[in-house]
Order: structure tokens, then sequence, then C-alpha cells
């Protein structure tokens, strides 16, 4: 989508968007590579052994064509909700073509998440249907009654606990479906937010998501795609950086991508991985960079030949910065975006636009300003809150359910992030601070609010409040400050307790690595929690 210009301020100048009137991510990711070389090389899926399957469009194709005419069959029609917990494997790209071809919309879910955080994604949206695996079943099996509209559960791994056989009921479905006429603002996927307030909002995303996201990535990965390149990622594909950083952009540009469950990142493991299949682009969180970093050089130990690492989520830092270019030969691009609006700011070291701590300047396309509290964009120097202004095509349509939320986020035509930055004379933004209270840990931004609702649910709780503590590795750690119902002993045994409690429940990565018992709560006159308080403590 961008043009071959290598000077940023023309490229920025020139830039407009071409997005047809009628468009469908699943046509465009798959179909039209299928109809055009059904051979053409899609997914590199990588077992856990070793062994790996090369995974064409035209397979993509036909398998989501008879997908979409189970869902049809089960009465799954435009509009509809279907949930999609699975890990990095071919079916995830089956499973949201197929919802993108119906005209329903994709509920990409995390497998990370317990139950609990499973049950309200599901009841919150109100998900007809859902794809899983054996390991996504055993989850829903303890919460199917709390979420009645879930109709069916198709399963890859078998008949289990309810769920339907998703490879029998696959194969004898009919090959022949006729997608569903779209337009670019028609509902194709809701992803969760943080909950930086309260529970998470799903965000969502109309089908013009993915081109407005082509120039995000395209920018970072230096005109992306050249020859040669291939794809991967170890963001899970649930998230939007996995999903809209890596997979479909790469898809649409016929791109393969490198597909590979990860249980946990394995600096180790994923040198091996990029060498041995020939990675050339990766988007690679922050954490995962400096774990790399602490791993040894791969030098003379693996044949690693990146073209381009695009890293975004969380600050970067000069350190790795520095670091990327003597262990890759490469300037690592850093970007930034949120799931209401992403890959908004980028650096892109081919056009010189590239600064140790500095995120970079408005992707082509995107308008950009830090402002004050009443929208007006400040001075160069100032700090300010970093803004978005509409219309945007990546940007979020509403949240789901939530009109005074989705009001609340914009002043005037500016979306606001909540994130607090300055412009530099130069153009380039720099990220200062958060003006809520999400925690932003091994490049998860994860929201205080549902952790604190799952702690008082253990019966020891009285109150519980959730900051990010500085930590060098991972950005931030989660650390709950508790306050115990009386005749409660605050001692090591009952914190592991509550650490497993809220792991076991929600995710592993938003489990309170540290918890300090208090015996009062810092509040306002207005029953507010007074979080700066606690982070001084912490």
């Amino acid at each position: 989508m961008l043009p071959d210009i290598h000077d940023y301020d023309r490229l920025y100048a020139e830039f407009c968007w071409r997005i047809p009137a009628d468009y469908n991510i699943g046509i465009d990711v798959c179909d039209l590579w299928a109809a055009h070389d059904p051979r053409r090389l899609a997914i590199v899926h990588v077992h856990p052994d070793g062994r790996h399957d090369d995974v064409p469009f035209g397979w993509l194709k036909e398998q989501s064509d008879r997908l979409a005419n189970v869902l049809r069959a089960h009465g799954i029609a435009r509009g509809d909700r279907v949930a999609i917990l699975l890990p990095q494997m071919p079916e995830v790209v089956v499973a949201h073509v197929a919802v993108y071809k119906l005209a329903a919309v994709a509920l990409p879910t995390a497998l990370l998440f317990g139950p609990d955080a499973i049950a309200y994604r599901l009841q919150n949206s109100g998900a007809r249907a859902i794809i899983t695996n054996a390991q996504g079943v055993a989850k829903l099996a303890s919460i199917r009654a709390e979420v009645p509209d879930l109709k069916l559960v198709l399963n890859v791994d078998g008949v289990a606990d309810g769920a339907e056989d998703f490879v029998a009921m696959v194969a004898r479905a009919s090959p022949v479906f006729t997608p569903e006429p779209t337009t670019p603002d028609d509902p194709a996927m809701m992803i969760y937010t943080s909950g930086t307030t309260g529970q998470p909002k799903g965000a969502l995303h109309g089908h013009r998501v993915l081109p407005g996201h082509l120039p995000g990535v395209e920018m970072p990965h230096d005109f992306f795609p050249q020859p040669g390149d291939r794809f991967w990622t170890p963001a899970d594909w649930a998230w939007a950086g996995g999903l809209l950083d890596a997979l479909l952009p790469s898809l649409h540009h016929g791109v393969p991508v490198v597909a590979r469950k990860l249980d946990k990142f394995d600096p180790e493991e994923a040198y091996t991985l990029m060498a041995r299949h020939g990675v050339r682009n990766a988007f690679i969180p922050p954490t995962a960079l400096r774990m790399l970093r602490a791993a040894p050089s791969p030098r003379g130990r693996h044949d690693v030949r990146m073209r381009t690492i695009g890293s975004g989520g969380e600050s970067l830092g000069a350190e790795t910065y520095e670091w990327g270019k003597a262990a890759f030969g490469l300037t690592i691009n850093e970007f930034y975006g949120q799931t209401e609006c992403n890959l908004v700011l980028s650096s892109c070291a081919l056009l010189g636009v590239s600064r140790p701590g500095a995120i970079g300047k408005a992707v082509p396309g995107h308008t950009l300003a830090v402002i004050d509290e009443q929208g007006r964009p400040v001075k160069p120097g100032e700090l300010g809150q970093i803004a978005v202004k509409r219309p945007d095509p990546v940007m979020f349509i509403e949240y789901w359910g939530r009109p005074e939320a989705t009001r609340d986020k914009f002043i005037g035509d500016w979306m606001t992030t909540g994130d607090q930055g300055m412009v530099d004379d130069d153009g380039y933004f720099h990220f200062v601070g958060r003006d809520d209270d999400v925690i932003t840990s091994s490049g998860y931004r994860i929201g205080p609010g549902e952790i604190e609702d799952c702690l008082i649910r253990h019966p020891a709780v009285s109150l519980a409040a959730v900051i990010g503590k500085p930590d060098p590795v991972r950005t931030e750690i989660v650390k709950a400050f508790v306050v115990l119902k009386p005749g409660q002993t605050p001692d090591e045994t009952l914190a592991a307790e509550l650490q497993d409690f809220v792991r076991t429940r929600l995710a592993a990565h938003e489990y309170p690595r540290e918890i300090a018992f208090i015996e009062q709560m810092p509040m306002t006159t207005t029953g507010k929690i007074i979080r700066r308080l606690l982070r001084e403590r912490a």
C-alpha cells in the first residue's frame, strides 16, 4: 500500500487511502491468492517435535469454505460472534477466514486465559459458537452453564465434553461457499482491551481494520514485502499484535507465516526457529528481545538472517535498540498503537526515521498529535496525551454495548489513547507514561480491574488494589496490595495461594508476582483507591 517513496516527508504528504467499496478480509487474505495460485505457500506449521507442514492457500480456501458451511448450517449468520480459542496453527486462519466470509464477527481469545476470563468474554459478546482444542474444551467444562448463548463448540482434537469434532464436520461439509457481501465498515472482529477501568471492553472493528494496518506494517518492516520475506512472531494470534501486526498483513501480501505453538518464550528455541525456517521478518515485543539479548549471541551458532524486526507494546529502550544492531546487523524499528487504533506511529530506518528512545513518527495515512485536556495540540516539548484523529480506517467502530465508554474515548475528533507523551522539534513522538492504570508487563497490557475482581472473590480477601511495579526485564510486574478479612493470617502460604487463585482463573501473565498485605487501603473521600501512594510504596 505504501508507494515506493524513500523520503518520509514526501511519502507522508503524497499517501492516500485506497480501500474498495466492497471489501472482505477473508477474500483478501485467502481467496484471492488461492485463485491466483492455490499451491502458493501460506503457513509453515512447526510442530513441537520439529516437524513442519507446508500449508498452501488452496487448502486454506477449501477448509474455510467447508467451515463456513458448517457454521451456517448451525445458524451462524451475519453479525454473530464466533470465538476462536486456539494456539498458533493453520486452523486459526481457517476459522478467521470462514467467519469473515460469513459476515460474522471473529472473537480471538487467548488460551492462556482461565475459565473466568473466558466466561466473561463469551458472556459479554454473546458468542454463538467457539472453535477450540482439548485444552479449551476443558476450560469450558466448568462455565458452560454461564454462557447460554453458546450453541456450538467445535474441537480440533475431536469429540469431547459436549464439543463436536471439528475435523469430521469440516470434512463432511460442501467445499463450495459464496461469501456474503461486506463493506469496509461492516463488523469483522472484536478484540477485548485490557480493562483499564472495570472489566475489559470489546473493541469492535470493521473489515477496514486490515487495510488500515498495512502502512503501519510496511513502514517498520522497511517497505514490506520484499522478495524472500517470511514472517514470524512469538505474539499470540489472539492478540491485536499477533493477528494484525503479523498474521493477516503477511497473508494479504502472500508472504508465508511461520506458526509455532509456544507455551513460553525460549530464546534458544526462537533463534533455532528463525534460522531453521528462514524467517526474514519478525514482530518481537521488547521483553522477548531483552530475553534474546540475555542469551548467548546467535552469531556462529545459528544462521539467523533477518531483514527486519519490528517491536512494540512497551518501550524498547536505547540499550536494546543498540544491541539489535550488533546482534542482527539491523535497526529494530519501534512502533506504537493500541487495540482501538493500532500501528499509527512507527520508526523506519530505511527512511531515516529512527531515534533511540523515541517511538517514531506518524505512519502515512494517520493524523496524530499530543493534545491537552481541551483537545488542543500542545507545542513541541510539552507534555500531553497522545491522540489519533478520526476518521481513520484502523480505528475501532465502538466498544461493544458501551456507548458511553465509546463517547468518552474522544475529545472532539481526537481519539485519546490514555498515554502521556511529547513531540520533539523534529516530529518524533516520545512515550512518557500512562494517565490510566494499565500495567505493561512482558509486552502485555494488563488492566488492574479484572485482577482485583478476581482477588476479592477469594474468601480471605476484603480489598485488593493492583499496580505495576517497575522491573528491568518485564518493564513492570503485577503487584497486589491486599487487605484481609478479620481472622486471616498474612503469610507466605496465603500469598502463594492468592497468586495461584489468579493464575488459574485469569491468565498466567496476569497473576501478581508480588503480594503485599496491608491493614488499610489508601482511599479518597469518594472511595477511590489512591494508586499513586501504592506505586510510591512499591
